[in-house]
């Protein structure tokens, strides 16, 4: 499930995360590996964007947007195992994501695995909505 902004100057709208009880709830086993998948939630007028990611032994969360970066709020697209900037085109191996801090990095998003499911607390989406 792979979305395409309209123009490379706009905020991506992607599919909306399933959600309950105070979570995002994305289902492990549905998430193809080592392909990103990203979603919008809407915090009020806000679209925070993030991807969620499952690799071979773990699932990850970032925010569709670094810290260099996010005011033009163009966040990444993937491409042949890498996501790259919308912004600045730097791009990073999906591999070293997990890894990387500051700069045009994505930011690291809070999130557990717990019964088959990838959870992230809406308050930790809510908390970074200033960044969109």
């Amino acid at each position: 499930m792979l979305t395409a902004a309209s123009s490379c100057s706009r905020q991506p709208l992607h599919p909306a995360p399933p959600q309950s009880d105070g979570n995002i709830r994305i289902d492990v086993a549905a998430l193809p590996l080592e392909i990103p998948q990203f979603y919008t939630y809407r915090s009020g007028d806000t679209k925070v964007n993030f991807f969620v990611i499952r690799m071979h032994d773990k699932v990850l969360s970032f925010l569709d947007a670094c810290v260099s970066c996010y005011p033009h709020k163009r966040g990444y697209a993937y491409r042949d195992g890498r996501v790259i900037c919308r912004k600045c085109n730097t791009d990073f191996s999906i591999y070293k994501l997990e890894k990387g801090v500051g700069g045009c990095y994505p930011i690291k998003l809070q999130g557990r695995t717990e019964g088959g499911m990838f959870l992230i607390p809406i308050a930790a989406v809510e908390a970074e909505a200033g960044k969109f």
